[in-house]
């Protein structure tokens, strides 16, 4: 199956759910449809990344792996019988 194919097939799906929506619905999503094309991608790609955060620091990866490692601590106490 191709590209196209798949991406016919996904629309023709979303507008068999859609069908039984009110005209003002429809309205309404057409509107929220057009205003997401609309808006500036490089902005969603920043929101979409900003969703995940980020790890803020001037030490490197291993400085900062070194620093968890030596700072477990393990209190773990077996009973005896």
């Amino acid at each position: 199956m191709k590209a196209i194919d798949v991406n016919t097939t996904l629309i023709e799906g979303y507008l068999r759910l859609l069908d039984n929506l009110s005209p003002n619905n429809k309205l309404d999503l057409i509107s929220k449809l057009t205003l997401s094309v609309k808006t500036d991608t490089s902005a969603r790609k920043k929101h979409f990344f900003k969703a995940f955060g980020t790890w803020e620091s001037k030490k490197s990866a291993d400085e900062i792996i070194n620093e968890i490692r030596n700072s477990r601590t393990f209190n773990r106490q077996t009973e005896e019988f």
